[in-house]
């Protein structure tokens, strides 16, 4: 019995377009290389189009590589999406999220202003280490700490 691999990559991309919904809680674990960066960043963009502000959101990671990584993908995200074409941006867009036809070109403005929004956060969006968010925690609390 062979598996069709096209069916496979299907698959995948659905299950990797339900984990990147903000609306629901989700649990990423995969080997190297299957897209878990991808996802996230999917997740943070759907985010921003939902109208989050970059600085409320925190993105935790086990180490400084990938956090840097992170921030370099959705900053080159933002930028790409700046200068993009209506039709690729609209396109980009509707396969990102759900938004309905009547929003989409509310949501493209947004989408093209969200790269100035992210450079106006102060000392940039929170994508860090869980070790320095909770040294940050114990700097920030330290009585409550002990």
């Amino acid at each position: 019995m062979t598996v069709d691999t096209n069916i496979l990559l299907e698959q995948a991309k659905k299950a990797q377009h339900t984990a990147s919904d903000p609306k629901v809680s989700a649990w990423v674990s995969a080997s190297a290389g299957s897209g878990k960066t991808k996802v996230l960043i999917d997740r943070i963009l759907r985010l921003l189009l939902a109208g989050e502000k970059p600085e409320s959101i925190l993105c935790l990671t086990y180490t400084k590589a990938a956090a840097a990584e992170m921030e370099n993908r959705l900053t080159q995200t933002l930028k790409k999406w700046v200068i993009m074409d209506d039709d690729r941006l609209r396109a980009t867009v509707m396969s990102l999220t759900d938004i309905e036809d009547d929003k989409i070109n509310q949501t493209m403005d947004l989408a093209r202003t969200l790269f100035a929004q992210l450079l106006e956060v102060k000392g940039g969006m929170k994508m860090m280490t869980i070790q320095s968010f909770c040294e940050s925690l114990l700097r920030r609390f330290p009585l409550e700490a002990g």
